[in-house]
């Protein structure tokens, strides 16, 4: 099974690099949505407080990930499903889309902190908690969004479906990432931030379950 994930992981990759216009097109994204909120607060000089860098840095965040996740299966063409139910298990196929979905998440997390910090700035005071917090939202976000886009790829209207389906879900991480963000901002010390770090953790794992013991039911579908 490992050796399935890692084909379907280079497999992946390899889509991902040829469709360089997709890639172009999340990336110019978010360094638009950064340029905008850095071109209105460079109006007034220290208009911007923590709270809202909080605000802006995680819509974002969360924005351009629905964009390129929600794509996990959605995007996929009929056949192609039928292809890889010959070849690999379903599992297989839910732990590559997860690892591939969180390396983009985590990628996505870390180009926009750059961005922030350079367009607008860092209010971060401690950058090691700050970056372990996107690591986690990531992969949380990873895992729920690929789930619920192989539920909304088995019905019609599924862009609608997938909207609905995740907001509730991303909603507990995305609060989880913003109690600890808080805290790293108001530059507490790291135990204030444990159970918020434990809840998020123990959240991905319970996703990372979910998608792992029901996708083969909604795969046979």
């Amino acid at each position: 099974m490992i050796k399935a994930i890692l084909i379907l992981l280079q497999k992946e990759f390899a889509l991902e690099l040829r469709r360089k216009a997709v890639i172009s097109g999340i990336g110019l994204y978010l360094f638009s949505l950064i340029f905008i909120c850095y071109l209105t607060f460079s109006l007034r000089v220290n208009s911007i407080n923590e709270a809202t860098w909080s605000a802006l840095f995680w819509l974002a965040i969360l924005f351009s990930v629905i964009n390129s996740v929600a794509k996990s299966f959605i995007g996929e063409k009929r056949g192609t499903f039928i292809y890889y139910y010959a070849l690999v298990s379903p599992q297989a196929i839910i732990v590559s889309k997860i690892l591939y979905n969180g390396i983009l998440c985590l990628v996505l997390s870390l180009a926009g902190y750059g961005l922030f910090s350079v367009f607008i700035g860092s209010p971060v005071k401690d950058p090691m908690l700050f970056v372990l917090t996107l690591v986690l939202t990531s992969f949380g976000f990873s895992a729920s969004l690929s789930l619920i886009s192989g539920i909304a790829s088995k019905a019609n209207n599924s862009n609608i479906l997938m909207a609905v389906l995740s907001f509730p879900v991303i909603l507990s991480i995305l609060l989880m990432a913003i109690k600890i963000t808080k805290n790293v901002l108001d530059g507490l010390d790291r135990g204030s931030s444990l159970d918020e770090l434990l809840n998020l953790l123990a959240i991905n794992c319970i996703i990372g379950s979910l998608a792992y013991l029901l996708f083969p039911y909604i795969w046979r579908s």
